[in-house]
């Protein structure tokens, strides 16, 4: 197994190169291990897993804790990728707190944590980065915010918004993140922020140009179908093959088959 150096060295290496970054979700074992052994670059085990997996309307409701529990679960599976995990709502307040609790994903097998925020987090980042902890970046739409801005919506429509986008992406790049995660922005400014900074960029929902893409891999597999993002494309049906086991398998146990 490579050591973190080397897992971090590898991924800083693939913008330098021009090889497109990997980036899927995880919240069990099994699916941390079928990606790792896919080749994925980095599973993340995202507080998208509020939705996807705890039947939550959205993130804000996942804790800490529900995000150690799920984390310890992909470590296990997962031994080539790099292995993130999201700093849930109200976790990082202060940095201290931000601190505290990257410290807590760290121990419980996180290479690399996640936070949302762009220039306004940088004491938190700032902690973080400076306790050597690998940190992802993540600005644009904010699912963590959803609720105070009535919904989710695109980023970056005007000039003053897209230029505080690349002001942050900058600040994150300066302070040493590892990526940025770049979420429902203009595909232009998500070009713009690519070709500003050194560390990766990954898109969701920002168009074709970032350095990666990340998905909820309950979308890419189809295996959430009461609602799939308009930008994320279903490779697999796992939802309707798992739905048709069922039915044949109370068929055979009624005798109807």
């Amino acid at each position: 197994m490579r050591s973190l150096s080397e897992k971090l060295t590898a991924f800083r290496l693939l913008k330098r190169t021009g090889e497109k970054v990997g980036m899927l979700t995880a919240a069990d074992y099994p699916t941390g291990r079928l990606l790792d052994e896919a080749g994925v670059d980095f599973v993340l085990v995202g507080d998208s897993l509020g939705m996807v997996v705890l039947g939550y309307p959205d993130t804000v409701e996942v804790t800490m804790a529900d995000m150690v529990h799920h984390l310890r679960a992909v470590r296990r599976g997962v031994e080539r990728a790099l292995v993130g995990a999201d700093l849930p709502w109200h976790s990082y307040e202060t940095p201290e707190q931000a601190l505290e609790n990257a410290r807590v994903l760290v121990e419980a097998g996180a290479d690399a944590v996640k936070l949302e925020g762009g220039r306004v987090m940088l004491p938190q980042i700032e902690a973080i980065i400076g306790a050597g902890i690998p940190l992802v970046g993540h600005i644009g739409m904010l699912p963590q915010s959803v609720r105070e801005e009535g919904g989710y919506k695109k980023k970056g429509r005007t000039e003053v918004e897209a230029a505080g986008l690349v002001e942050d992406a900058k600040a994150l790049d300066r302070a040493g993140a590892l990526a940025i995660v770049l979420e429902g922005i203009v595909p232009a400014v998500a070009a713009e922020i690519t070709a500003s900074v050194g560390c990766a960029t990954v898109g969701i929902g920002s168009g074709v140009d970032c350095d990666g893409q990340v998905l909820v891999t309950a979308d890419l597999v189809g295996g959430f179908p009461w609602f799939r993002p308009p930008f994320a494309k279903a490779r697999a049906d796992v939802a309707g093959s798992v739905s048709g086991a069922v039915r044949e398998y109370l068929a055979v146990v009624k005798g109807e088959l």
